[in-house]
């Protein structure tokens, strides 16, 4: 395996940070671009999904999305699906304009709500070879309302004066992505707060804010609605005692879609993300992964 790159893509204009992990040999090889979840950035733990997938013969992409991270995009820590689809879009055009990639065999990962993106992705791109995601977040309408009425309550001041901030190109209401129970938040379930910064390695830091209007597009949303429409092979990593939104999402998720498959992991969110269930669900997506994108090295076998 190389070492990770850094590099770039422009999605509609702006700069996109990116990282290339390329696997031993010439190619051209399989590759996989890897979506974070909500508000987080390439630092926060995407590096041992990289090493893992190249260690078994595949091109990693990841990225950070406008706006967050060490991408372009004014103002800050702004949040918008339509935006971050674009963003992944262009990651798949960039990857299949590069000569060491097959782009026959191109596969999407998507972890927590990056698992929506690649959801309403994969359904418009029939030809791609591989889709997994794991303790996705699908139903952002669910995952919304699961810190309570309360919670949902206290962002709706927050939410109006972003919007209208936004329509007079002012400065914008940002509100924090996580917080505890009983605080203003985009997520205040019980633990949340602990989860997301121990996604973070020693010195890295997160910018916990995002613009407020997110919380518009969040109570509106269900990309699990569009598994149907999902053509490529689909692993489903759903967590079992999921705190962010209802495991049975993501277990419908994969019987509604017509080549898709659920494994389950005694985990909370964000278990999956440090050993020891880390090391199960890595060696279970490889295999999935190697199956269907056939790279010439091939890592050991897991279920599938």
């Amino acid at each position: 395996m190389s070492p990770t790159a850094t590099t770039s893509f422009l999605s509609q204009g702006r700069r996109c940070a990116a990282w290339l992990t390329c696997p031993d040999g010439e190619g051209p090889h399989p590759a996989v671009v890897l979506v974070h979840g909500f508000g987080a950035t390439h630092d926060m733990r995407l590096e041992q999904y990289e090493r893992a997938f190249a260690d078994a013969g595949m091109l990693v992409l990841s990225f950070d999305f406008r706006h967050l991270g060490a991408s372009d995009g004014m103002p800050r820590q702004l949040v918008s699906l339509p935006r971050q689809l674009a963003d992944v879009e262009a990651a798949l055009a960039f990857l299949t304009g590069d000569p060491r990639v097959d782009p026959a065999r191109i596969a999407l990962w998507g972890t927590s709500m990056g698992a929506t993106h690649v959801l309403l992705t994969a359904a418009e791109h029939p030809d791609l070879a591989a889709v997994v995601v794991q303790c996705p977040v699908m139903n952002t309408m669910d995952a919304a309302f699961s810190s309570g009425l309360r919670a949902v309550a206290r962002l709706a001041g927050p939410i109006t004066v972003d919007l209208i901030r936004a329509a007079l190109r002012l400065p914008r209401r940002y509100v924090p992505v996580v917080d505890n129970p009983g605080r203003t938040a985009i997520v205040t379930v019980p633990g949340a707060k602990d989860g997301w910064y121990g996604m973070l390695p020693p010195g890295a830091s997160f910018d916990n804010r995002v613009t407020a209007s997110v919380g518009f597009e969040l109570v509106r949303l269900n990309a699990s609605r569009r598994a149907a429409s999902i053509q490529a092979p689909l692993l489903v990593c759903v967590s079992d005692r999921e705190t962010l939104t209802d495991p049975r999402i993501a277990a419908r998720t994969a019987r509604s879609a017509p080549r898709g498959t659920a494994l389950h992991y005694p985990a909370d969110h964000f278990e999956v993300y440090h050993p020891p269930l880390l090391d199960d669900i890595i060696r279970d997506q490889v295999a999935f992964l190697t199956r269907h994108l056939r790279p010439t090295a091939l890592s050991g076998a897991g279920r599938d």
